[in-house]
């Protein structure tokens, strides 16, 4: 089977689930370079847990981990399926012990509804180990290649930038230094030094600003990891909204992908 990409995408609001924009446009036709996957082996920022988890439920339940929202949002139905066995191997690979406490948040299906809108392949959900500090998040993310080679498409959904008690609501794009910090780790990637992106605090952009807490930071880390030397690196959604939230999104393969 085809190596499987790696993708990160910056999820913004909820909203984006049901509502047209330049990134959720963006994100539809990224998946169109997306091989149909075997399955999808997600990690959302919205689900943090002290130690590795997986959710290896057949049919996992969907979150609405969000507040304040339209009715219509929490009427949105993502009915993936899960892949139990997906599940065990990534348990095999990282240490995560099965947890089915949580489920598919919108982290996940705020953006599968854009990227694969019929549901049509299976789910599992990883969390992020908040326990694990940033250059562990990326080595974390390496035992996860071989699921690659099998066909599953590795996700992680967050931010770049992401801090809350900043947010504009009037603003569309980002204030200086959240654009010069999405730049910085931009250029980092690009270039391949994934280790420097992981060292996020030492670089020159950096300001305590970025996000209170790295959990939005963090499924970057892992996708990151998941990556390989010799993949090719694109940035199909660039920028930022609400003066403080990333959106900057990868798509990371082979060559020819």
């Amino acid at each position: 089977m085809k190596k499987m990409p790696v993708l990160f995408i910056g999820h913004g609001s909820p909203t984006n689930a049901a509502e047209d924009n330049r990134f959720t446009e963006s994100w539809k036709l990224a998946a169109r370079e997306i091989p149909k996957p075997k399955a999808i082996l997600a990690i959302s920022a919205h689900w943090v847990t002290r130690g590795l988890r997986i959710n290896d439920s057949e049919k996992p339940k969907q979150i609405y981990d969000m507040y304040g929202f339209p009715e219509r949002f929490y009427q949105i139905r993502y009915p993936a399926c899960g892949d139990s066995e997906l599940a065990h191997k990534a348990a095999a690979l990282t240490g995560a012990l099965p947890d089915n406490s949580w489920g598919i948040d919108h982290g996940t299906w705020a953006v599968l509804t854009r990227l694969f809108p019929e549901a049509d392949v299976p789910v599992v959900q990883l969390s992020v180990d908040g326990t694990l500090n940033a250059e562990e998040q990326l080595e974390a993310g390496k035992k996860l290649q071989p699921l690659r080679e099998e066909g599953v498409l590795i996700f992680g959904s967050g931010s770049i930038v992401h801090s809350l008690e900043h947010v504009d609501w009037n603003m569309d794009s980002g204030y200086p230094w959240c654009l010069n910090f999405d730049r910085e780790v931009m250029e980092k990637i690009t270039s391949g030094d994934y280790a420097a992106a992981a060292d996020f605090q030492k670089l020159r952009s950096y300001t305590p600003d970025v996000f209170t807490t790295p959990e939005h930071y963090y499924p970057l880390l892992t996708v990151l990891g998941a990556a390989g030397a010799d993949d090719r690196v694109r940035v199909f959604a660039e920028g930022s909204t609400l003066g403080s939230i990333s959106m900057t999104s990868y798509l990371i393969g082979p060559q020819s992908a």
